[in-house]
C-alpha cells in the first residue's frame, strides 16, 4: 500500500485551485471589456493562453505530487 507524505494533500489541493481556474477562465461574460483570443467576450481577454498556463501548472503539480509525496 502506497504511503503519502505530509505535504500531499498541499498539493492535491493546488491542483484542483488550478484546474477550476482553468475552468473559469473558458467562462462567456457579458460584461467583459474586451473580446479573447478565441473571438467571444471571455471571462478572462486571455483565454488560450491564461487556460494553457493553468492547465500545465496543474500537471505540473500532479507531476510533483506523485513523484515526491507518494511512496
Amino acid at each position: 500500500m502506497k504511503t503519502r507524505k505530509k505535504g500531499y494533500w498541499m498539493f492535491f489541493i493546488l491542483t484542483i485551485i488550478l484546474t477550476l481556474c482553468a475552468l473559469s477562465t473558458l467562462i462567456p461574460s457579458e460584461h467583459a471589456n474586451n473580446i479573447s483570443m478565441l473571438g467571444y467576450k471571455a471571462h478572462c481577454s486571455y483565454t488560450p493562453i491564461s487556460t494553457i498556463i493553468c492547465i500545465a501548472l496543474a500537471g505540473l503539480s500532479c507531476f510533483f505530487r506523485k513523484r515526491f509525496f507518494v511512496n
